[in-house]
C-alpha cells in the first residue's frame, strides 16, 4: 500500500460503540466498533444500565484488548463532595485493569485523575459542553486527550473547533438527544427525585404533557396535539449517517453511537450499518476518490429506518432544529423490525430467541455486508432434539432455513418483521 493511501486509511475516525452489559458488548465488538464505552457501578451517567464491577470490567478490558478493541470507562457524573470518599480507589482499579481511557466531565474528578493516575488519558464527556475554540483550548490545557464536543455544535463549528486544536475530537453520531443542553438537566431531580446529572434519569423529556393554568384546573388549553397530550420536549433521535464523509472531512477522530440503556438488538444493528457505511468510505478513497465527492448511497439511511426508535434528526448539523425534528404525538415511532433471535452455535445453527420465532417466519440475517440475508424457517428443533413449531424469548432451538445461511457466525443477529 503506498503512502498516499496509507494516510487516506487513517483518516478513517474510530468507530465507539455503547456497552450496557457484556451482551452488548460482544455484539458491538462483533459488528465492527473499533472501541466501546462502558459505566461501572459508581460515578456513571447511566446508573440504570447493566454496568459492570471490577471484575466484570477487567473481563471486559481482555476481551476487547484480545480483539484489537479499546475500552473506555465513564466516570462522568458531577460530583458531590460525599461522592469523592471512594473515587482515588476507584480510578487506581480501573487503571490496573487495564482502561485505555476515562470518558469525564467534572472538573474536580478530572484534577483527581491527574493526581492519581496521570498516565491515564481523559476524554471529556459531553456534558462538559465544549461548544467553541477557547473552550478546547482550556480543555487541552488541562491534558484531556479526547473532547467529545456538545451536540448543539453545526458542522461549520466543529472545523473551527478542529482549526485551532490537536486535541482529538469525539461527535456523537446516533442515538438519543436530550432536551436540556447536552444532556444538563434538572427536570428528572425536580418530578421524581432521581438526578440526572448523577445518572438516574427518569427521561422525564419522553413523557407526555398536557397544559393546565393554574385556577382553571380541567381545563386543557391548546398545547396538546391529540387527546392524549403532547410529548413537547420529545426529539427525534440524532442520524448522521448521510454525513458521514463530511464529518471525516472536518477531522473528526471519533464517531460515538449513544445507547447504553438500548437493547443488544439495536447496539448491534447500529454498529453494523456505522462499520459498512465507514468501511466503503475506506473503500472509496482507496481506489482515489475525495470526500467531497463521496455520497453514502440511500440503502444505509434504509438499513436505518428498520431499525429506529424516535426517528431521525440531524439535530444542529446545518440549522438549529425546528418543530420537524421533535415527535409531539407519540413517544416513539413505531418498530418495523425487531431482533428474533442471536447466533449461539454456527453447525448446527442454533439460535438464542429474542421475540417469538414461528416455523414459516420469514426472517433476516444481520452479516457483514449491509444487505440482509432474507431467509424463511422450514423447522426448528429443541436441544434435546425434540420437533417444535414455536420458540419463546429465551428459548434456545436448532433451526432449519430454506435458504440454508452460508458460514453463519456467533452473535449475529436474526430480525423479523413486525405485524
Amino acid at each position: 500500500m503506498n503512502r498516499q493511501r496509507m494516510d487516506k486509511k487513517k483518516r478513517i475516525p474510530e468507530l465507539l460503540a455503547p456497552a450496557g452489559n457484556m451482551e452488548k458488548l460482544i455484539t458491538a465488538i462483533h459488528y465492527g466498533a473499533d472501541a466501546v464505552y462502558l459505566g461501572g457501578n459508581k460515578y456513571s451517567l447511566r446508573a440504570r444500565a447493566g454496568n459492570f464491577d471490577d471484575q466484570t470490567i477487567a473481563e471486559a478490558v481482555e476481551y476487547c484488548h484480545c480483539r484489537d478493541v479499546k475500552l473506555y470507562v465513564t466516570v462522568n457524573i458531577f460530583a458531590h463532595n460525599r461522592d469523592l470518599t471512594d473515587l482515588d480507589e476507584y480510578l487506581v482499579s480501573l487503571e490496573q485493569a487495564g482502561v485505555d481511557a476515562l470518558i469525564v466531565a467534572d472538573p474536580g474528578i478530572i484534577h483527581r485523575c491527574r493526581e492519581v493516575i496521570p498516565a491515564m488519558d481523559i476524554h471529556l464527556s459531553t456534558q462538559a459542553n465544549v461548544t467553541n475554540k477557547a473552550s478546547a483550548a482550556f480543555w487541552a490545557e488541562q491534558g484531556v486527550s479526547r473532547l467529545n464536543l456538545a451536540r448543539e455544535l453545526g458542522l461549520g463549528e466543529i472545523r473551527e473547533i478542529r482549526e485551532e486544536t490537536g486535541i482529538g475530537l469525539e461527535i456523537f453520531v446516533h442515538g438519543a438527544l436530550c432536551i436540556s443542553y447536552s444532556g444538563r438537566c434538572m427536570l428528572s431531580n425536580y418530578f421524581t427525585g432521581r438526578d440526572a446529572n448523577k445518572g438516574d434519569c427518569a427521561h422525564p423529556c419522553r413523557y407526555s404533557y398536557k397544559l393546565v393554568e393554574e385556577k382553571r384546573p380541567g381545563q386543557y388549553f391548546p398545547v396538546e396535539e391529540d387527546e392524549r397530550g403532547t410529548y413537547i420536549f420529545n426529539s427525534r433521535d440524532l442520524c448522521l449517517i448521510d454525513r458521514l464523509p463530511e464529518l471525516i472531512h472536518a477531522g473528526a477522530n471519533a464517531l460515538k453511537i449513544e445507547g447504553r440503556m438500548k437493547s443488544m438488538g439495536y447496539v448491534g444493528a447500529i454498529v453494523r450499518v456505522y462499520r459498512a457505511a465507514l468501511d466503503e468510505i475506506a473503500q472509496q478513497l482507496a481506489t482515489g476518490d475525495t470526500l467531497d465527492n463521496i455520497k453514502l448511497p440511500p440503502s444505509y439511511r434504509q438499513e436505518i429506518n428498520k431499525i429506529g426508535t424516535r426517528g431521525q434528526t440531524e439535530n444542529f448539523f446545518d440549522t438549529p432544529p425546528s418543530a420537524t425534528d421533535m415527535l409531539y404525538d407519540i413517544m416513539r415511532v413505531e418498530q418495523p423490525y425487531a431482533p428474533v433471535g442471536i447466533v449461539r452455535s454456527e453447525q448446527p445453527l442454533l439460535l438464542e430467541a429474542r421475540n417469538v420465532l414461528e416455523t414459516g417466519d420469514q426472517i433476516e440475517y444481520l452479516g457483514r455486508d449491509l444487505e440482509p440475508v432474507v431467509c424463511k424457517v422450514v423447522s426448528m428443533q429443541t436441544q434435546q432434539g425434540e420437533p417444535t413449531a414455536r420458540a419463546n424469548p429465551g428459548n434456545r432451538v436448532v433451526v432449519e432455513t430454506d435458504p440454508q445461511i452460508e458460514n453463519p457466525e456467533l452473535y449475529s443477529i436474526f430480525r423479523k418483521r413486525l405485524g
